[in-house]
């Protein structure tokens, strides 16, 4: 898997951990909204992460306006959702010598600035 940064351009906290981490020219910025996130790119972040259920991001807006929150969703679910709008896949994502950092967290940002500067 290539050395990506997938974000929302639109998203405050996207932009200010892109301009934290400080990457290197050997990262593609992919902005999911105009580039969603591939089936292939789906499956190595799974692989990495054990489900597509945290994958998924539960602050979406269409995630209440669809009633989702009331549903039991299966892993099945997740995945076709995660695939079919680009709002649900939690953000940004740093793939990196073949390693995900998936998410806002302070210890995902500071794990994800670590192996950039390794």
């Amino acid at each position: 898997m290539k050395n990506t940064f997938i974000y929302l351009d639109s998203c405050d906290t996207c932009k200010r951990i892109l301009k934290e981490l400080d990457l290197p020219e050997n990262v593609v910025l992919q902005n999911v909204k105009t580039s969603p996130v591939t089936a292939e790119q789906l499956e190595f972040l799974v692989k990495q992460e054990g489900s597509y259920e945290s994958l998924f991001n539960r602050r979406a807006q269409l995630y209440r306006s669809r009633g989702l929150h009331e549903k039991q969703l299966s892993e099945n679910d997740y995945k076709e959702l995660l695939l079919e709008h680009y709002t649900f896949i939690k953000r940004p994502i740093l793939l990196f010598s073949d390693i995900a950092y998936v998410g806002n967290s302070k210890k995902t940002v500071a794990q994800a600035a670590q192996a950039l500067r390794s």
